[in-house]
């Protein structure tokens, strides 16, 4: 038996846990099981993984994505540049673990928003500056996207809500939630911009899959703005760790 799992604190409704055990079943993959780890600390990570030599990769949800680096064996070039993990590979070897981290959010982020990125879209707002705030930040950098964070606090180099002026807003192409705000059960919740400030001319791309069509996708959508749900990221980046854990060369 291979056993796969998702850790973090808490853990609600999972979109891993059922894609994996749908995905299983659908393709007939036999020996394979996903599983929810709730862990309070990331200090209970290496019992958890001693406990069950049959466990051979994780996925890493908040709040662990950028804490766990610490605990790796080895890191990804690319994980390491955005600084945060979301997917572990366990390897064993006489009785012993290595631990080697990837980042899965960037390939569904980049998947996701390249049919969307043009020649007009040059400026970019990222709400949120957690660990799913990097990997968006690092591919829209790729894209050669201007990039302005923004967080409930002021920070050299971040922006607060507060800072969000009209003028701000009009002339942003794309706007990212990486916060949780919007998520099942608290579904009215979203980022505090001044959403009267859209003009239509904005792409709304949130990492909040459920529902799939947020409060702040919804508001959005009511001054004509373009947009993108989190699902299509969560299957291209589920896909991805998939390839990580079974896929030889990753290592």
């Amino acid at each position: 038996m291979r056993k796969y799992g998702l850790i973090g604190f808490p853990l609600g409704h999972s979109f891993s846990k059922k894609y994996f055990t749908e995905k299983f079943l659908v393709q007939h993959v036999s020996e394979c099981s996903y599983d929810n780890y709730p862990i309070k600390s990331l200090d209970g990570l290496t019992k958890l993984i001693e406990s069950d030599q049959e466990l051979a990769g994780l996925n890493v949800t908040i709040p662990y994505k950028t804490e766990i680096i610490r605990l790796l064996n080895k890191i990804d070039p690319e994980a390491e540049e955005i600084g945060a993990v979301n997917v572990v590979k366990i390897t064993w070897s006489s009785g012993l673990f290595m631990l080697s981290g990837y980042n899965s959010d960037a390939t569904g982020i980049r998947d996701t928003l390249s049919p969307y990125i043009t020649d007009n879209v040059r400026n970019a707002l990222i709400l949120g500056t957690g660990g799913s705030s990097r990997a968006v930040n690092y591919v829209l950098g790729k894209f050669g996207l201007n990039v302005k964070l923004v967080s409930r606090e002021r920070k050299p180099g971040i922006l607060a809500y507060s800072d969000i002026t009209r003028s701000i807003l009009e002339n942003t192409h794309l706007i990212v939630n990486t916060t949780p705000l919007g998520m099942f059960p608290n579904v009215e919740g979203s980022p505090e911009i001044d959403y009267s400030g859209l003009n239509g001319n904005q792409i709304l791309f949130d990492l909040v899959y459920n529902p799939e069509i947020t409060t702040f996708l919804r508001k959005g959508a009511e001054k004509g703005c373009n947009v993108i749900s989190g699902i299509k990221m969560l299957y291209s980046q589920a896909e991805k760790s998939w390839d990580i854990w079974n896929d030889d060369s990753f290592v």
